[in-house]
């Protein structure tokens, strides 16, 4: 699973690998592996992920085109 949209989302924010790898206390080069499809996402990174950059895992992964993350349910 080739995840583009996460250097495409990076890049829009104009953030740095260090500055989103610091944001999820993980090593650059880690980071970098993610972003390069060179190592697996842990469920926890791609939920803080998706909160970084105010959308779904979905969209990170490219289930699906709706940026928009899922509406916040009232408790």
């Amino acid at each position: 699973m080739r995840l583009e949209r996460l250097r495409d989302l990076r890049d829009d924010k104009d953030l740095t690998q260090q500055y989103v790898a610091d944001y999820l206390h993980i090593n650059q080069r880690t980071y970098s592996r993610y972003e390069n499809d060179q190592r697996m996402i842990p469920f926890q990174i791609l939920s803080a992920l998706a909160d970084l950059y105010d959308t779904s895992v979905d969209y990170l992964i490219g289930r699906t085109d709706v940026k928009d993350p899922y509406p916040k349910k009232k408790r």
